[in-house]
């Protein structure tokens, strides 16, 4: 795919606006306010156009997946999870406060829809790649997408976890990498290359481009998909 910019429609704006304000509700020091809009447009197509899952249906086993292992800067997150209806937007004025739900990093124990605790880097993966595997041993079509950073993935456990994937062969797993060039190893194309590599299937689209991440996203190659998100923009 190539890498163009889709023209925005009015919904669209009036959406981003929507999402922006929500983000602008969370203040505060430690934000990590370019980690969080990097992933800002990611998150939302999954939400809005992929993601077979909903505030009704969290605790349902055949719901779809999201991990965010890139868990500095969840404001994007929260954002889109008050949007969507798990979470009040009250919630968001005190984030990280001592008695807020909403921490620097999310908490699958006190956040309805996180899927996952994260913010030590290196574990989204390799979760993910268990759920996928436990999912098709039940029988269940649902998919497990988990968004990953590029600097994230110079931890091992990572290699580990996208060499497993692919040997096993697991459809129903997606791995979104936001590249905004914050690795140490900022090579452009050895991201996708690494997960071809391995045996992944591949595709390199503008991480602003809510078409070309929602045909990316959609996609079920019959193996594990790797969907790289080049942002502009660095931590």
């Amino acid at each position: 795919m190539s890498l163009t910019t889709d023209r925005p429609t009015a919904r669209s704006i009036d959406r981003a606006a929507e999402l922006h304000r929500l983000m602008s509700l969370m203040t505060g020091d430690e934000k990590h306010t370019a980690a969080a809009t990097s992933t800002l447009d990611v998150i939302r197509v999954l939400y809005e156009r992929i993601l077979d899952v909903g505030p009704e249906r969290v605790g349902d086993p055949a719901r779809d997946r999201f991990y965010l292992s890139k868990g500095h800067g969840p404001m994007a997150y929260y954002a889109v999870l008050v949007d969507q209806g798990f979470v009040p937007e009250e919630w968001l004025a005190d984030w990280a406060s001592w008695d807020s739900p909403l921490g620097h990093h999310p908490d699958r124990n006190l956040v309805p829809g996180v899927e996952i605790s994260s913010g030590s880097l290196g574990h989204g993966l390799p979760l993910a790649v268990g759920a996928a595997l436990g999912l098709r041993a039940q029988g269940l079509a649902a998919r497990v997408v988990v968004l990953v950073g590029d600097a994230e993935l110079d931890e091992g456990s990572n290699h580990e976890a996208l060499e497993l994937a692919a040997a096993l062969r697991l459809s129903n797993l997606t791995v979104v990498v936001v590249d905004n060039r914050s690795s140490s190893y900022a090579v452009p194309g050895r991201i996708a290359e690494r997960f071809a590599t391995e045996g992944w299937h591949t595709v390199t689209v503008a991480g602003r481009d809510h078409d070309e991440l929602e045909a990316a996203l959609s996609a079920r190659p019959g193996r594990p998909n790797a969907v790289v998100a080049v942002v502009e923009e660095k931590r």
